[in-house]
């Protein structure tokens, strides 16, 4: 399996970005998707989750309200809106899927495979 994630870059506090994350190597519709980000001296946070079949989406507290996840089964493509950006969500930002089924969309332990992260930077 394999994870390209795409669409980090730098903004203003208030702005937007959406993140792609391509994937390959299995049947795409059949898994889980999540976004995670680490900010430097800081734990992977879990931020988003999205389901195989794209009906159960999942966020963390942080993001609430302004990130919004979807995917595109046909095109193996999981997305990251970002809106209304703050300064806090600088960091790394790696998708994942998950390595079986799963009902623990937020613990990073549920996740086999990683892409290899995109920066963004929100400046203030």
């Amino acid at each position: 399996v394999q994870l390209q994630a795409s669409g980090g870059g730098l903004v203003e506090t208030g702005g937007s970005l959406r993140l792609s994350c391509a994937a390959s190597g299995r049947t795409f519709s059949s898994y889980a998707m999540g976004w995670f980000r680490q900010a430097p001296g800081k734990e992977r946070e879990f931020v988003a989750a999205i389901t195989g079949s794209g009906g159960g989406t999942y966020f963390g507290d942080s993001v609430k309200g302004r990130f919004t996840i979807s995917r595109d089964n046909a095109k193996s493509t999981v997305y990251l809106q970002m809106n209304s950006l703050k300064p806090e969500d600088t960091a790394v930002y790696y998708c994942a899927t998950v390595r079986s089924w799963t009902n623990s969309y937020t613990s990073y332990a549920s996740y086999a495979y990683w892409g290899q992260g995109t920066q963004v930077t929100v400046s203030s």
